[in-house]
């Protein structure tokens, strides 16, 4: 039985009304990586700057699915991509070239010879930096078979690991893009010993038939979205492939026992209207709430929105804890909703627990963190200067531990009134594509502040040991 991969090419649709935010293409690629997606398309670089940040950024995020970027067909594109992408666990850069007549001479202004000598000179010199290197060639279903024939095998030859054909124009049935593959294997061998894959448009609705059919007939990788797209549905072929494994005689590596929840987040982040839900989500004015009357499954999504991803089992919790303060009062808000997932999911045995600590801060001189912890009983300590008490108390436990971890949010509210009021901190790390929360209560904003952070730190040390 082989396994299909599939690679993901939402991000690289961009239109008015689907534009992702900076940090939420690095949210939207760490979802992806969690769901288990052989690989995940980026657009390529238009500006050096902010483009290769956003590259950098997300090959750091990535854990296990390869980062895949296209280039253009000239050796400054190729140079700058690879230095942006180099640093991924499993970088793969992409080489795209028409094979039609009508791309090739209209849109890239090429005669067919210099194309198959761009080709290889471009492939050649991503399979000298990168071993992982994808030749798509655009169009493929409208090409004269023979230029065809020739482009994938100059690709093969130069290097390229993975050769993708597509059928850009939706010009076939599921059975003629069946026959289609089988005939790419005829007529060259060599597409036996690399990755065939496909990439099917769904202009008339046929792109998941077409991609399914296409895997029954031998390719090996599937492009698709995880966001409805001019492409196959990664949702839909994941369920195929599961579901007809054995008649395929095929599976793919999507984590289907999470797909539906996952997917729904993709979703609600995709969503043209979510930048209106999430303002409101963030302002302190917000009208959304909850109330006695609503059930798990509407406590849980609020849960999910604002970042979390928890167990059955701490949902339970969550929901049982909010039950109590819901019969108390009429409303409950999302920031009390986020304290309540704080101190109710995943209580773990603490890691590290405050022993002392000294803060030194003044208007002349910059904020410095002293703490002592105990891990597991035996005391270690660190030293950290900052900006700022809290951020030097931090950075003072970041030291101590040896570990890092993105701060998301940091809260701090009043619980009691007047000169002695107890505040309390809420703080969540994040983890991979999972966030963490950890709740401090003091009279001191610091204390409870690195009190919540340790909440917080113990949880991932804790789930990370587990696994």
């Amino acid at each position: 039985m082989k396994q299909i991969k599939i690679s993901d090419a939402t991000m690289k649709q961009i239109s008015e009304n689907f534009n992702l935010s900076f940090k939420e293409k690095i949210e939207f690629s760490k979802l992806l990586d969690k769901l288990g997606v052989d690989v995940i398309e980026l657009e390529g670089i238009s500006n050096a700057r902010i483009d290769s940040l956003r590259i950098k950024s997300i090959a750091a995020a990535v854990a296990d699915s390869a980062v895949a970027v296209p280039v253009e067909l000239n050796n400054e594109s190729i140079e700058a991509t690879w230095a942006a992408l180099k640093t991924a666990k499993k970088p793969r850069l992409q080489v795209f070239a028409p094979t039609s007549a009508v791309q090739i001479e209209y849109l890239f202004h090429k005669k067919p010879d210099a194309m198959i000598e761009a080709i290889k000179t471009s492939v050649a010199k991503c399979a000298s930096l990168c071993p992982d290197v994808e030749f798509i060639a655009g169009d493929a279903t409208r090409s004269e078979q023979s230029f065809l024939t020739l482009a994938l095998k100059t690709a093969i030859d130069a290097g390229a690991t993975t050769v993708t054909v597509c059928d850009t124009a939706s010009a076939m049935l599921p059975d003629e893009f069946a026959a289609f593959i089988k005939l790419q294997y005829e007529n060259l061998p060599e597409l036996k010993k690399v990755c065939l894959g496909v990439c099917c448009s769904d202009a008339i609705s046929m792109a998941d038939a077409c991609a399914i059919a296409a895997a029954s007939a031998g390719a090996e990788q599937i492009r698709a979205a995880a966001y409805p797209i001019d492409a196959a549905s990664v949702a839909n072929i994941a369920r195929i492939l599961a579901a007809k494994s054995d008649t395929l005689d095929a599976f793919s590596g999507v984590k289907t026992t999470q797909l539906s929840r996952i997917i729904d987040q993709i979703n609600w982040m995709c969503h043209p209207g979510k930048k209106n839900a999430v303002a409101a989500t963030q302002s302190e004015e917000s009208d959304i709430y909850l109330t006695s009357h609503d059930d798990i499954a509407a406590v849980t999504l609020a849960v999910q929105r604002l970042g979390y991803d928890l167990s059955e089992e701490d949902s339970v919790k969550v929901y049982n804890a909010f039950m109590q303060i819901a019969e108390k009062k009429e409303k409950v808000g999302l920031k009390e909703l986020d304290a309540i997932v704080a101190s109710s999911a995943m209580q773990v045995p603490p890691t590290y627990k405050l022993d002392t600590y000294v803060i030194t801060s003044g208007n002349t001189i910059s904020a410095t963190a002293h703490i002592k912890l105990l891990k597991n009983g035996m005391p270690t300590e660190g030293v950290y200067i900052g900006d700022g008490s809290i951020d030097a108390a931090f950075q003072a436990i970041e030291k101590i531990t040896g570990c890092h971890y993105e701060l998301d949010d940091f809260q701090l509210q009043a619980v009691t009134e007047g000169r002695e009021a107890m505040g309390q901190t809420i703080v969540k790390l994040r983890s991979g594509a999972k966030v963490y929360s950890g709740r401090g209560i003091s009279t001191d904003i610091v204390g409870a502040g690195i009190q919540a952070y340790l909440s917080a730190l113990n949880k991932i040390i804790y789930e990370e040991e587990v696994e």
